[in-house]
């Protein structure tokens, strides 16, 4: 029991710190822009498709450095000619946009790479276990994507609170005309951070492509995820979308691993369930469960975990 517990709680920290690098992003760029980016995972499936193609020639080690450049420049550019020329229009013009920029890059996916998966290896350096625990293995390419993310983690929290950059991103969010008074490029700042948003969704797309099937699906397939992250941990705050990743890369990972039925688990509570109810096992379940914490978390919380209150805005 103990050996389950610990070997399923990496496991889902790991797949936590990357749902958290992917919906950082996200996260990023509705705080400071306030655009609700619906091609976001989109644009982690590009990120991947582009680290495989650079792969080729350069190696992962290469792929995994520029193929978030490459996408961030994309995102830059997006931002700077089209974005912003319907930003004055409101939300819903930024919602649209961001949708058809969806479509977009899914179709144009199938057109470049195909309708089939595209191999995504681990290289040799972080391929096999790290270390045994309990008789089970844990692989190091893990542990590599744990600690990415955490360093990840670190330069965004250095960034926005402790240098002058991140002042000014903050001020520019706020008190944007005074920002410009001061001699700062208003938009320039905000082009920057959509491209850093698109940049770290790249980078997720390129870490966890060799543990997922790289296809045109992958964006459907994360998609949905990404935004229960952003809703539960409250819209526009990375320490809630930290602790929303980390709870929801900790319920699928244990619901997956699980055995026990929806039976077993009513009858230790003293009731019963119909017999197709009752067969259902936690496993089956586990696609369901984060979409079940987004319902309790609006019912009970609707402005998420460290969301402000829509009254407090």
């Amino acid at each position: 029991m103990l050996q389950w517990f610990i070997v399923n709680l990496l496991n889902g920290v790991s797949v936590g710190l990357l749902l958290f690098m992917l919906s950082a992003g996200l996260t990023l760029i509705f705080s400071m822009l306030g655009v609700l980016n619906f091609a976001h995972a989109s644009v982690y499936m590009l990120g991947a498709y582009v680290a495989q193609a650079l792969a080729v020639h350069l190696g992962y080690w290469g792929a995994l450095v520029i193929a978030p450049v490459v996408v961030g420049v994309l995102g830059a550019i997006f931002e700077r000619y089209l974005l912003r020329r319907v930003h004055q229009r409101g939300a819903l013009a930024e919602l649209l946009l961001t949708f058809g920029a969806a479509m977009v890059i899914g179709e144009g996916v199938k057109l470049i790479w195909g309708l089939g998966p595209v191999p995504a290896a681990i290289p040799p350096l972080l391929d096999g276990p790290l270390f045994t625990l309990y008789g089970a293995a844990f692989p190091r390419y893990r542990v590599f994507m744990m600690t990415l993310s955490i360093a990840m983690l670190a330069a965004l929290a250095i960034a926005l609170r402790l240098s002058k950059t991140g002042l000014i991103v903050r001020a520019a969010l706020t008190h944007p005309a005074t920002v410009e008074t001061l001699g700062h490029d208003v938009p320039r700042i905000f082009t920057t951070v959509f491209a850093g948003g698109c940049a770290l969704a790249a980078l997720a797309g390129v870490i966890g492509a060799p543990l997922a099937v790289v296809e045109p699906a992958m964006a459907d397939a994360m998609g949905p995820i990404v935004f229960v992250v952003v809703v539960i941990g409250g819209i526009g705050s990375l320490a809630g979308a930290l602790i929303a990743s980390l709870v929801i890369g900790c319920v699928q990972t244990f619901s997956v691993g699980s055995t026990a039925s929806a039976g077993s688990i009513a009858a230790s509570f003293g009731l019963s369930l119909p017999d197709a109810w009752a067969a259902l096992t936690v496993a089956q379940l586990a696609p369901v469960l984060p979409y079940a914490l987004l319902v309790a978390m609006l019912a009970a919380r609707p402005h998420g975990l460290l969301g402000e209150r829509a009254s407090d805005a």
